[in-house]
């Protein structure tokens, strides 16, 4: 399931941001802004996705999307909710297309902005330059 997650993350770093993008293992211990969506397989089980970027991060997708050089805490949030449900949607077509586990999803929901502290079973770091997105995923 990360792995349609991690595709989705790539393309949106391709198509959307257009910057080249590094996928690493692990997460980092930054301030970040911090959203998760609940998941539920068609194998009957359900996972939590956390999308955790630090603040430079989102701060790109807002100047992508509002056209802002400098948002607000409230818009940097929203940012945060809406790239979970665009990232998380993505990799949803992707495993239904693939027909690898498909699930449906929830809402987004924004969690803190504070170091990422959740337990999860595997985590990647999405890396545009010196910005950072977190992406981890715990089966619930």
């Amino acid at each position: 399931m990360l792995k349609t997650i991690i595709q989705a993350s790539e393309n949106f770093c391709i198509h959307q941001i257009r910057k080249p993008h590094v996928i690493n293992d692990g997460i980092n211990h930054k301030r970040t802004l911090i959203a998760y969506i609940d998941i539920d397989t068609q194998d009957g089980k359900k996972h939590r996705v956390y999308i955790a970027s630090d603040e430079n991060f989102m701060q790109r997708v807002s100047k992508l999307f509002l056209e802002e050089d400098n948002s607000d805490e409230e818009t940097l949030i929203d940012m945060t909710l809406e790239t979970t449900n665009l990232i998380v949607g993505s990799a949803k077509v992707i495993a239904e297309e693939a027909n690898e586990n498909p699930y449906t999803i929830n809402t987004p929901h924004f969690e803190k902005i504070d170091n990422f502290d959740f337990a999860y079973d595997e985590a990647k770091i999405v890396k545009i330059e010196n910005d950072e997105m977190i992406i981890a995923i715990k089966e619930l």
